[in-house]
């Protein structure tokens, strides 16, 4: 199915899948950015990094800030001070037991 999609189209369906992640994460602000990366590996800010290295791909000077903020949909620091809590000694623990090979 996919080899039946122009680009411009499979271009698109990427576009709306990353807004929707971007949202589903904007929404879950239970979920702390350490978590993500003791599960999955990359966080809120690993999004932002990668958005910001695309654009700088294409010549755009966007800057981590801005490219938190498109993420976050606010300020990073905003965001943290509303949502981010102190992360658990397990969290800690998991999260260099996942990196220790980084």
């Amino acid at each position: 199915m996919a080899d039946q999609m122009d680009e411009q189209t499979q271009l698109e369906l990427e576009a709306a899948a990353f807004r929707r992640l971007r949202d589903h994460l904007r929404e879950r602000t239970d979920v702390q950015n350490i978590d993500l990366m003791n599960l999955s590996g990359f966080c809120r800010n690993c999004l932002s990094r990668w958005y910001d290295e695309a654009a700088a791909e294409r010549g755009i000077d966007l800057g981590k800030d801005a490219a938190r903020e498109i993420v976050y949909g606010m300020p990073f620091n905003e965001w943290k001070a509303k949502y981010q809590t102190e992360a658990s000694a397990e969290q800690k623990a998991a999260f260099a037991e996942s990196h220790k090979d980084h």
